[in-house]
């Protein structure tokens, strides 16, 4: 069985099926190469997660898989498509591959746990249940190291060493056997990444700038189809702070609240910060986009980053907006719409401009100077 990558998402997927007796073959991690295979077999205009997916699985089967594993969807995202245009895609490329998609649940997770327990040939629920915790631990720990690389990367000694500690972190969580060797293998990794920063440097955390991603959750999860744009801020000396981590999505999506404390939940919260801007479910992370764009802003982040696929409908709904969200709060938003088209130099030559202009009204209120107003969106496009 294979599945698409983003992020670190693969550790905790291999984590549960392996765990239930399922075989898994992981696919090559994202390239230029499996890009390029998506890009030759898809639709032209399909969105650029479905032609990263597809060179994902046609990777995976490549190694022997039989069986694709694919998330389903709701509203007006088209990723409710994906999995049927995929399916057809690789059929017609010869493959014979079973299609198996996980519709999301709303909230209902016995729905979620029966079809994981089909994957598995009808384990135990028991067993089902235990195995999926387990991998929900090991993506809360990973999620940890990466809000930990986040602060430490624009304050570290030496460049680029926080990146091996940190990747060393992931790979030691990865291959924790129970829930105890997880949690000791996190605390671990967030010790050596925060060694990798001196004392110094912690003292003048508070000088660093701070700016907050959001978008559509494929396009921030995964460092590839993003061009690595937390490592690029991190070196220009930012500290980033993803809107959405994948643990706490699913723990809003996915898992039963027992307390009924809905309205003191992040998700409500977004929900209420985007609703003089948008006020109702557009699909994707459209709605996500604005409010914790109105939050990050409140909480006194610098700038904020929006990131998504060309053509994303919900994502173009959200940068229409976040002009006002700009003016209104008076913190700078770039929107940058990705696909197989963008240059790395037009990337960087945006992102260097845009922490250039974040520093400079830092220190212009530092000096309590106004400084110029922020007039929307500082760019979109690819």
């Amino acid at each position: 069985m294979t599945f698409a990558h983003m992020g670190n998402l693969w550790i905790v997927v291999k984590t549960i099926l392996e765990d239930l007796g399922v075989e898994v073959v992981v696919p090559p991690r994202p390239s230029r190469k499996s890009l390029d295979l998506g890009v030759r077999h898809s639709p032209e205009f399909a969105c650029f997660p479905l032609k990263l997916n597809i060179g994902d699985f046609i990777g995976g089967l490549e190694r022997g898989a039989e069986a694709v594993v694919m998330v389903g969807g709701v509203g007006p995202c088209r990723l409710g498509h994906y999995a049927q245009v995929q399916e057809q895609i690789l059929r017609d490329l010869g493959y014979r591959c079973e299609m198996i998609v996980l519709e999301p649940p709303r909230g209902r997770l016995a729905e979620l746990l029966a079809k994981v327990r089909y994957l598995t040939g009808n384990k135990p629920l028991g067993r089902v249940w235990r195995a999926v915790r387990f991998g929900l631990e090991k993506l809360s720990a990973l999620d940890t190291l990466d809000q930990a690389l986040a602060r430490a990367r624009p304050l570290e000694r030496r460049p680029g060493r926080v990146e091996d500690v940190h990747r060393r972190a992931v790979e030691a969580v990865a291959g924790a056997a129970d829930v105890r060797a997880v949690r000791r293998a996190a605390a671990e990794g967030v010790r050596a990444i925060e060694g990798c920063v001196t004392p110094e440097a912690a003292g003048d955390g508070a000088a660093v700038l701070r700016v907050g991603l959001v978008g559509e959750i494929y396009m921030v999860e995964e460092p590839f189809a993003n061009q690595e744009l937390e490592r690029r801020l991190g070196r220009l000396g930012v500290e980033v702070r993803r809107a959405v981590y994948l643990s706490d999505w699913v723990r809003t999506h996915l898992l039963p609240n027992p307390f009924r404390l809905r309205r003191r939940c992040r998700a409500s919260l977004v929900r209420r910060a985007a609703a003089p801007y948008l006020g109702h479910f557009v699909g994707g992370e459209g709605l996500v986009s604005v409010g914790e764009s109105v939050l990050l802003s409140r909480e006194g982040y610098d700038g904020v980053i929006h990131v998504a696929p060309f053509t994303c409908m919900p994502e173009i709904v959200a940068s229409s907006l976040l002009p006002e969200v700009s003016r209104d709060l008076g913190v700078p938003v770039m929107s940058l719409f990705l696909d197989e088209h963008t240059a790395e130099a037009g990337l960087v030559t945006r992102l260097e401009a845009f922490v250039d202009l974040l520093a400079r009204r830092r220190a212009a209120l530092g000096a309590g100077v106004r400084p110029p107003a922020a007039r929307g969106t500082a760019g979109a496009g690819t």
